[in-house]
């Protein structure tokens, strides 16, 4: 799924894609770490020697330490996806910056996604002021939507990706029932095509 035209240039300086890396993904995975997911994420991803970036929310972090830990240790990177899993257009600017700084003082990274794909101007602005580089992407899988199939999800993640394609999964409970088949029939596409998976 492309991104909608108009969020784009809402945000021309955010992250959408990396088509210069030619060939190769760029697998993403939104709101962990949870102790019901993450290790199977990890597990698979490593059963196929891949790489990923995790967009973690800071409570989690701080209540699954060792789990952000493990994403690290396995070589993946990471990025804030604020403190709370705000949804930017219903928080005023001021407390959404407040909530993502909260968050970085357990995620070390300048990376940043909004949960929902939600950032007012006001917020993005701030944010890039701070440093953070804002990442959106331009596959989304819908593993978190129940009333997609796994098979659905996949097909949608398949039929979209491109040369430097930054696709979204959800390391989440919610998810898990499509991201345990999506996943690994995805990571075997790759690895049958020589598709790279990259970190950002």
């Amino acid at each position: 799924m492309q991104p909608r035209r108009w969020m784009s240039k809402l945000y021309p300086e955010s992250v959408w894609y990396k088509p210069q890396l030619k060939p190769g993904l760029f697998l993403t995975f939104d709101d962990g770490p949870v102790p019901e997911v993450t290790p199977w994420v990890l597990n698979t991803l490593n059963a196929f020697n891949a790489q990923a970036t995790f967009f973690c929310v800071g409570k989690n972090v701080a209540q699954h330490p060792q789990l952000y830990s493990d994403i690290k240790r396995f070589g993946h990177s990471v990025g804030n996806h604020t403190m709370h899993h705000l949804k930017g257009f219903k928080t005023p600017w001021k407390h959404y910056v407040k909530d993502v700084l909260q968050a970085r003082q357990h995620i070390h990274s300048n990376l940043f996604r909004p949960p929902y794909g939600q950032l007012t101007r006001y917020q993005a602005k701030a944010l890039k002021q701070l440093g953070f580089t804002l990442v959106f992407w331009d596959v989304i899988t819908y593993d978190y939507n129940a009333q997609y199939s796994a098979a659905a999800c996949l097909k949608a993640a398949l039929e979209n990706v491109r040369p430097g394609s930054i696709v979204l999964f959800h390391d989440s409970v919610k998810a898990f029932p499509r991201l345990q088949y999506a996943l690994p029939e995805l990571l075997e596409y790759c690895k049958i095509r020589s598709i790279p998976l990259h970190k950002l």
